[in-house]
């Protein structure tokens, strides 16, 4: 009889022992993390970053812009990540307007110094081509044959909206890659 209350009672506590060793689910990945949280509204009031978009290659394709912690190992880290850790991580994506200056507003969650990147995505593929795509990054730094480090990508926001500009960057040779050449 003891036998089967202890199997018993071994049995029901099974699940709930199981239950503490599972790690909680994961994010499910999508490229619409971090986008509702950065989308700016019509008179909203609040830190935000407005970005004006020089040196397009062309109209064509979509442009994201993606806000990370100010800091090298956070920057351009996995955005399930960043937020089921609780770091800032906001995007947006528009298609390239055909005609005028191209800006895009981020919010942010607060006023402080944040990373941001931009990339024309000319196939609006949702994936960076090399030989194809543009990539630039606040503060606009010279880039070589791997990221930027956070600090060369950082911009501080106020409270209120913060304007900054960056300019795209392509693919210009064999191993390079820089501002289109002015018209």
């Amino acid at each position: 009889m003891m036998r089967a209350v202890l199997l018993a009672a071994a049995l029901l506590a099974a699940p709930a022992l199981a239950a503490v060793d599972k790690p909680e689910p994961a994010l499910r990945s999508t490229p619409d993390l971090g986008k509702a949280e950065a989308q700016c509204r019509p008179n909203e009031q609040g830190p935000a970053v407005m970005v004006a978009v020089l040196g397009l290659k062309d109209r064509k394709g979509n442009l994201k812009a993606e806000i990370y912690p100010d800091n090298d190992a956070d920057f351009l880290a996995d955005d399930n990540l960043l937020i089921m850790a609780g770091k800032t991580f906001r995007r947006i994506e528009a298609p390239v307007p055909p005609v005028g200056v191209v800006e895009l507003c981020l919010r942010l969650p607060g006023p402080g110094s944040y990373a941001l990147t931009v990339l024309h995505d000319r196939d609006a593929n949702r994936k960076f081509g090399l030989s194809s795509d543009g990539v630039g990054f606040a503060g606009n730094p010279k880039l070589g044959l791997s990221k930027p480090k956070a600090a060369a990508a950082r911009f501080v926001a106020g409270p209120g909206l913060t304007s900054i500009s960056v300019r795209l960057n392509y693919r210009r040779g064999l191993f390079s890659f820089g501002p289109l050449k002015e018209q």
